[in-house]
């Protein structure tokens, strides 16, 4: 079934070409566009920046590479610093004796005597010589030796900046994930708050009900306050009352109120 829609869809694409000409083409691009767009709308933020720390978390392979490979140079730079000054040293001891040579062969002596051996004057011119071109020799081979040393150092220097400026990158990208999540989370928050929303009808009823639950509870408070104050107890700040044998005498000798009243009429 897919394949038959595939080619349906191919077939329609082609008459639209031959029909419309090249705007299809265009329209179909811009559609393919669209749809990618929206794909990538459609995908989670919060998947996605969990897929950016996952990729910055793969620089570290590379970061190492690097590490390793300025290691490495620096340990060729260290011996080539060593054998430049091996060569120097061994250059400064044939000048030296090249010279003491050159030296004696000047004072035009027929015969010299060095370490208990006698060399004629054109042994020693000749041994000068071989001397010579070995210095020269040793003495470019230093040089191209020197040339090296500048030419790593310099590699070695841009390997380091290379190195640093990954390091550099890796911390921003890391602060700038941080950053993106706590954004994300802040607009989280935001939605969430936005999501309650009350009705002032039922606003209303819950303040009328926690109002009618405040009386009830005062109400309860006053009684339980009536019910443990016993009457029978003194009131010390009252004053005593009448006695009350003359006040039963008093009542009915000058008659109730009631009576007093029914006579008047």
């Amino acid at each position: 079934m897919s394949k038959k829609v595939i080619i349906i869809t191919g077939v329609v694409v082609l008459l639209g070409v031959l029909l419309l000409g090249p705007g299809v083409i265009s329209y179909v691009r811009t559609s393919a566009g669209y749809v990618k767009e929206s794909v990538r709308e459609a995908v989670p933020m919060e998947f996605e920046i969990k897929r950016a720390r996952g990729e910055i978390e793969n620089l570290l392979p590379e970061v190492r590479k690097n590490t390793y490979l300025i290691a490495k140079q620096e340990v060729e730079v260290q011996r080539l610093q060593e054998q430049i000054s091996e060569a120097e040293a061994g250059l400064e001891k044939d000048k030296s004796e090249i010279m003491r040579l050159n030296a004696d062969l000047r004072t035009g002596q027929s015969e010299y005597t060095y370490g208990n051996c006698s060399y004629s004057s054109e042994h020693v011119k000749t041994d000068v010589a071989r001397r010579f071109k070995r210095y020269k020799t040793n003495e470019g081979t230093l040089a191209s030796l020197r040339q090296i040393l500048t030419a790593r150092q310099r590699s070695l220097a841009a390997a380091r900046e290379k190195l640093e400026g990954m390091l550099a990158a890796k911390r921003q990208l890391k602060v700038e994930v941080e950053n993106l999540e706590a954004r994300l989370q802040m607009v989280a928050a935001a939605k969430a708050g936005s999501q309650y929303q009350f009705d002032d009808s039922r606003l209303g009823r819950v303040k009328e009900l926690i109002s009618n639950l405040r009386t009830r509870l005062d109400v309860a408070e006053r009684m339980v306050n009536a019910e443990t104050h016993f009457n029978d107890e003194i009131p010390l700040d009252e004053t005593a009352p009448e006695n009350i044998v003359d006040q039963v005498t008093k009542y009915f000798s000058e008659g109730t109120p009631a009576e007093e009243v029914v006579a008047a009429n």
